[in-house]
């Protein structure tokens, strides 16, 4: 089972900073340079400026001007560090791509990492190499936690939000309203009752990380560094339950580009589509984001040339089976697989080093962007994929295996900011 345990944040002084508003950002691996620079502009405690940080000079270290910040902040009161631990609700209530709005609720903890295992922690995508080093970085000079991981866990009788109901019930914290409309509540548990119900609850719970597959690696490999006990062995981990209502996850397309340089590629792709999807042109593009669960897998696509709107659909999934033969059988129709299987991999020939490393492959997790990626000339062809469901999720993890990398996108993201969670005893 999964070590759950209440943290001893640190935390903004809201007072001193104006409130959460004026701190908090997006994830980093979502943060463009110009919305790196509005949010450092909004504030001069904003988090962006620890969580992507830049040199104080030209060719300086921006990692150690990050933990030079946050020393700064701590001396000037900004940071403040909690006496005493706790366990923090945060409640989303937001509007999902569909146009349905949702109250999604979790709790941000402090989880022991550990080798990933069934019982207790398993991934659910591949990773790429890049943001690790980047994140392993930051941790080493910062010793801090800037943001979470996201991880799901079984709540089959309704124990863990139980645990916590009543606390809910009181006046939150904080709120902050994200641009795109999100509301995020945010609650301080300390009460000993309920983080022991809590605690319990999650006892016999292994966790799932949804998001932050880099940022969990990074933790591992960090407290393998300094090695022996203390709070480097645990990671800011924000926990939400299948079974919560407010729960959904989205697609992330693909985007390939190489194919106007090589003609070749371009008729391979072309045979490949035609000789496994059954093909029907749509009367717009609006139509390309294909249902879920529709049986048979469905994909959009649309490609530069011809920029004709095209419905895909598996002609037969023991297509898929014979790809995809040395995975369990939930695995292979995943759409993200079957893509990879018959369309990278296949056509296309891109390598496993080749996906890691996004070369002539693209991700979008919009619709709009996807198909303006493409009409812009930007990518060559766009697949549109239908998405996961969150049963597709568990099932594929308890088989044991990992999907391919940026399958799934959770919504909303957990801002950072929040809190953080100090991996080292010192209070400098």
């Amino acid at each position: 089972m999964a070590d759950v345990q209440p943290l001893t944040a640190l935390r903004y002084d809201l007072d001193l900073v104006g409130g959460l508003d004026r701190v908090v950002a997006p994830p980093y691996d979502v943060i463009d340079p110009e919305q790196r620079a509005a949010l450092a502009a909004r504030s001069p405690y904003n988090v962006v400026r620890v969580d992507l940080p830049e040199a104080a000079e030209p060719g300086g270290d921006p990692y150690a001007a990050a933990a030079a910040l946050i020393g700064d902040w701590r001396a000037c009161g900004a940071l403040v560090q909690d006496e005493q631990p706790a366990l923090w609700a945060l409640a989303q209530r937001f509007l999902g791509p569909d146009g349905r709005e949702r109250t999604r609720t979790g709790v941000l903890a402090r989880v022991r990492v550990e080798e990933y295992g069934a019982g207790r922690i398993r991934p659910h995508e591949r990773t790429h190499p890049g943001p690790k080093e980047d994140r392993l970085r930051l941790t080493r000079a910062t010793r801090t936690n800037l943001s979470p991981i996201f991880a799901l866990h079984a709540d089959p009788d309704d124990a863990a939000r139980a645990a916590l109901a009543e606390q809910l019930e009181r006046p939150p914290l904080a709120e902050q309203t994200d641009p795109d409309g999100t509301v995020n509540r945010l609650w301080r548990i300390a009460d000993a009752g309920s983080i022991a119900a809590y605690h319990a609850a999650l006892e016999p719970a292994e966790l799932l990380i949804a998001d932050g597959h880099h940022r969990y690696e990074t933790a591992r490999v960090y407290a393998e560094e300094i090695g022996g006990e203390g709070p480097h062995r645990f990671v800011l981990t924000h926990l939400v339950a299948f079974e919560d209502p407010g729960l959904e996850v989205f697609p992330t397309h693909r985007l390939v580009s190489g194919l106007r340089e090589d003609p070749a590629r371009q008729q391979a792709l072309a045979a490949t589509v035609r000789e496994c999807f059954e093909i029907s042109e749509l009367a717009s593009v609006e139509e390309l984001p294909p249902p879920r669960g529709a049986g048979a897998l469905q994909l959009g696509y649309i490609d530069a040339h011809l920029q004709r709107p095209l419905r895909l659909t598996l002609k037969d999934q023991a297509v898929a089976d014979r790809a995809l033969a040395a995975f369990p059988e939930p695995y292979r129709r995943l759409d993200t697989a079957i893509v990879e299987a018959l369309i990278l991999a296949g056509p296309l020939g891109l390598t496993e080093d080749d996906i890691s490393h996004l070369r002539g492959l693209g991700y979008s997790r919009s619709d709009a962007e996807a198909i303006e990626l493409v009409r812009s000339g930007a990518y060559d062809a766009a697949f549109l994929l239908p998405g996961a469901s969150v049963d597709q999720i568990r099932e594929i993890a308890a088989a044991g295996v990992n999907m391919p990398p940026k399958s799934t996108f959770f919504v909303p993201k957990v801002p950072t900011g929040l809190l953080f969670n100090p991996l080292s005893y010192s209070t400098s």
